[in-house]
């Protein structure tokens, strides 16, 4: 019913013109109409019913006479833009029509990219054009979930996605709810739709039990009976539900003098356990926790049996019996089996001692030594009549526990002076004369010492030995007699004239070669070599007086030995020139002799 538009046409006629009729010949497809007396256009249907947003209309004016006939016309085209306004927010729908809000329930920590199929959402906008378009948020705790599409023209199917498994928890929410925004991008009117997104979570078994401590410490008393609690541990699984109940249970090499309690935790002693500080203190082993479902964590248990003084120290022997030299200490000692200090610390005491006032003992090492002022034996003698100087002590040791045990023990000694020479072998004897082992140790070191020095002596002449294995001869030098300064003799070799091809075989030289000391022991292999013997001197020019002294020659006696001999000489003996050499050699002996005076040699 709206006017929209007013058409006018003009007739030039003056006075009284004929009427002017008007009206819409096509184009108003039944949405306008036109008044025939005043040519307004009118919308005759809704503008939500429009279906174009341009319409071209045909309108004709036409001259009517009074007689009603029609006489002339004419036409105009009238040109209609249907423009939207912006007068609706966008809408969400839900299967069945309009909601503004939609619930949903799942199972925690969907697949990451699931949509979720159990919201069935629509948005949409009446408006037309830019006026239709806007933007869709979801507004809630972030990066859980995203919303597709983020833009929408007109209408569109909301499609809400998982982008965070992890997040979507139900240990830390049972429901989540967030807001779904649909805002206009383009108008000056921004207007704007929300709607309730709300998601129930449902529980899996997705979390395993976990202990408060990765490991408990505990103490106990190793007098505690059977049965005792030890400890207390504690395992929480946040589950619900069957999956979130807890049963404990202990295994390990050291849990089998302990329990547990499948619901509690406790862990106590078995009813028949003994705790022994002494034979074990320390004992470690698992703890498990486990639901339903069968996860389980683990947790290591530590657990010391603490010492009771429950030991007294006790002595090898009750009655015992040491030798004292006076200036020397003698010790007693006690154990006591107790694991821990200062349970087994024990102290040393003189009860009793006859006589009285003569021995101090060490508190802490237990020694027991002479006083000061007694240096010898006549002292002890002023002080007692018993000459053979055996006295008996009484030693007391005690325990530092709480309460506190002691033992005594009698102690004789037999108290002598030092009567060996003084030095450091008399003061250990005197010193290892109530402990032979100590001495037999020392003398066994003392003994592998020697044989170690031993061994390597050996070693090392058996080395120097096998360098060479040649044992060569000593190596005799025959030194020159020394000839008196006054005279000059004239020393000359034999030269012998090269003699027949037998003579050859003999050799008047040495073997460097042989010469040659291999072991550095001047032990010199010498091969028989032919003696020169000096050619004699000539006659002096006066007569010798008969108390001068004979001139006399050194000689040198020796055989010749041939560096070669052919076997078949051997077999048939020396040849004609092997005589006839040893002949002319025989001469000159001779003569050189009897020049000289000398006897045949």
């Amino acid at each position: 019913g709206s006017e929209v538009l007013t058409v006018v046409a003009l007739d030039g006629d003056r006075g009284k013109p004929n009427s002017i009729h008007y009206c819409i010949v096509n184009g108003d497809e039944g949405s306008f109409e036109i008044s025939n007396t005043t040519g307004a256009i009118s919308v005759i249907k809704s503008p939500n019913q429009l279906k174009r947003e341009v319409y071209e209309l045909k309108v004709q004016a036409s001259e009517v006479s009074q007689e009603g006939d029609v006489s002339v016309y004419a036409f105009a085209m009238v040109t209609i833009r249907v423009v939207d306004l912006n007068n609706h927010p966008p809408t969400f729908y839900g299967e069945n029509g309009p909601q503004n809000r939609f619930e949903l329930t799942m199972y925690e920590h969907p697949p990451e990219g699931e949509i979720l199929r159990g919201l069935k959402i629509t948005v949409n906008d009446s408006d037309q054009g830019a006026n239709a378009k806007f933007n869709l948020r979801l507004v809630g705790p972030g990066g859980i979930f995203r919303v597709v599409p983020q833009t929408v023209l007109n209408e569109a199917q909301v499609t809400i996605i998982v982008e965070n498994s992890a997040a979507i928890d139900y240990e830390k929410f049972t429901v989540l709810t967030f807001k779904l925004l649909a805002i206009e991008v383009n108008t000056p009117e921004k207007f704007s739709s929300t709607a309730d997104v709300v998601i129930r979570l449902l529980d899996t078994n997705d979390n395993v039990p976990k202990f408060s401590s990765d490991y408990y410490i505990a103490r106990i008393p190793e007098n505690s009976p059977g049965g005792s609690n030890v400890v207390a541990v504690t395992a929480t699984d946040p589950d619900s539900g069957l999956w979130g109940e807890v049963k404990y249970s202990i295994y390990g090499t050291g849990a089998d003098l302990f329990l547990i309690h499948p619901s509690t935790g406790i862990i106590y002693t078995q009813p028949w356990a003994v705790l022994d500080a002494e034979v074990n203190s320390k004992y470690n082993f698992y703890v498990k926790a486990e639901d339903t479902d069968g996860k389980y964590s683990l947790a290591e248990v530590f657990i010391t049996v603490l010492d009771v003084n429950d030991h007294s120290p006790e002595f090898n022997e009750n009655i015992q019996e040491k030798t004292m030299i006076i200036g020397s200490p003698v010790k007693i000692e006690a154990i006591d089996q107790d694991a821990e200090e200062p349970n087994n610390i024990v102290d040393y005491s003189i009860m009793q001692a006859d006589p009285a006032n003569v021995f101090d003992i060490d508190q802490s090492t237990g020694e027991i030594k002479l006083k000061s002022y007694i240096r010898s034996l006549d002292i002890i003698h002023n002080i007692t009549k018993n000459k053979d100087c055996i006295w008996s002590v009484v030693v007391q040791a005690k325990d530092r526990g709480s309460p506190s045990f002691s033992t005594t023990a009698v102690l004789k000694i037999d108290i002598t002076e030092e009567t060996l020479h003084k030095g450091p072998m008399a003061a250990f004897l005197m010193q290892t004369k109530d402990n032979p082992m100590k001495a037999l140790g020392v003398l066994a070191g003392v003994m592998g010492i020697m044989v170690l020095i031993t061994i390597m002596i050996s070693t090392a002449m058996f080395w120097r030995n096998k360098r060479s294995n040649k044992i060569m001869p000593v190596r005799r030098i025959i030194k020159k007699r020394q000839t008196p300064q006054s005279r000059a003799v004239r020393m000359e070799w034999l030269k012998f004239k090269r003699p027949s091809n037998a003579a050859e075989k003999f050799v008047v030289e040495d073997d460097a070669k042989s010469l040659h000391n291999e072991n550095s022991n001047n032990n010199i292999q010498v091969a028989p070599v032919l003696p020169a013997a000096p050619s004699p001197p000539p006659p002096p020019a006066l007569a010798p007086r008969g108390d001068a002294l004979g001139w006399r020659v050194p000689t040198v006696s020796g055989s010749l030995t041939p560096k070669f001999i052919n076997k078949q000489l051997k077999k048939r003996g020396h040849g004609s020139a092997h005589n006839a050499l040893v002949s002319e050699l025989k001469m000159k002996f001779e003569k050189r002799n009897a020049a000289i005076g000398e006897p045949h040699i």
